[in-house]
């Protein structure tokens, strides 16, 4: 981009914060630039400064200015950028559920980020980037899983798929179920959690909590129903969860809010009191996705169980294929 664009809120991005309508509309822009370019005032929403997480009308006026990126797309990779390992290509092969022409869907391994950081070298934007040095368009992320969450995500294999999924996503065209082993059952056996949720710092990292009083502008709408599908009380229970909205550790932190931590959940108390036969590890999965398919037809994945989530079912006497009412 050159020169400054100028567009129009539509009714169906009412109420959608900027961060988001960016990541929709740019998803090359990451969180840190678009904060920079609000703090200095170049994006600007109906002629006024405006803030990551302010809340969209229909019909205003967003300004976006020009970005500092290489004449290139954004999805075609960059000249240092190696082809895929021997072995990379294999992980991701592993990871593979379903393929067409259009979009991959993965079953990411607990542990594998998704994308990098300061700290974080291996992840699977890393992986995206290696494919995209082979096919000369690099894939790209639709949307996110924490690292120590497995199961379902969606790659789209070019950027109009991935824009076109990307609003399937922030209108909640979407339907996500993912499979937890929590501490306690919670009661009542189902429930919708709507709690809004804003982000904390703390000396192990960032994690969202529920808002308070005065807080309202930084505050993220968060819902989630819940339903309990077989129980060990008092011990433990497993929930399918199916989140509405898609805020950072939602359902992390609305099982931590309700009483009922996720098990393994380092950050929001899911390791107090743990069996030791347990693994050491978050026990949620994104289980299942099913979304229509930008060219017609529906798209509906369920991710096999992990490992270290199947030692647990097992040491409280669930079983999943006992249960096929769960896949809903």
């Amino acid at each position: 981009m050159s020169e400054v664009k100028r567009h129009v809120v539509t009714a169906d991005e009412d109420g959608m914060r900027l961060d988001r309508w960016f990541r929709l509309h740019f998803p090359q822009v990451t969180f840190a630039y678009l904060n920079k370019l609000t703090r200095t005032g170049q994006v600007r929403v109906a002629g006024a400064r405006a803030r990551t997480s302010t809340r969209l009308v229909a019909e205003q006026e967003i300004r976006v200015p020009p970005l500092a990126f290489d004449s290139r797309p954004a999805d075609l990779p960059k000249a240092d950028v190696k082809p895929l390992t021997p072995q990379e290509r294999r992980l991701f092969q592993s990871m593979v559920l379903h393929e067409d022409g259009d979009i991959y869907v993965l079953n990411k391994p607990s542990g594998l980020a998704v994308q990098g950081g300061s700290k974080t070298h291996h992840h699977l934007d890393g992986l995206l980037m290696g494919l995209g040095a082979e096919l000369k368009e690099r894939p790209l992320l639709v949307h996110r899983l924490d690292r120590d969450t497995s199961g379902v995500i969606v790659i789209a294999k070019r950027r109009a798929v991935a824009a076109a999924l990307g609003k399937l996503f922030a209108t909640r065209g979407v339907k996500k179920t993912y499979w937890a082993l929590v501490r306690g059952v919670p009661k009542p056996a189902q429930g919708r959690i709507e709690v809004a949720l804003i982000k904390a710092k703390g000396p192990e990292g960032d994690r969202m909590r529920a808002s308070q009083a005065g807080e309202e502008e930084d505050e993220q709408r968060a819902v989630t129903f819940y339903s309990v599908i077989d129980k060990a009380p008092p011990v433990a229970a497993w929930v399918s969860l199916k989140p509405v909205t898609g805020r950072q550790h939602q359902l992390r932190a609305h099982m931590a809010h309700i009483g009922t931590p996720i098990l393994g959940d380092e950050k929001y108390g899911g390791q107090e009191g743990m069996p030791e036969e347990l693994a050491q590890r978050l026990h949620l999965h994104a289980r299942r996705i099913v979304f229509p398919h930008p060219r017609g037809g529906t798209v509906d994945v369920s991710a096999p169980v992990p490992e270290h989530m199947r030692q647990g079912f097992a040491l409280f006497g669930f079983d999943a294929d006992r249960y096929p009412e769960a896949e809903a």
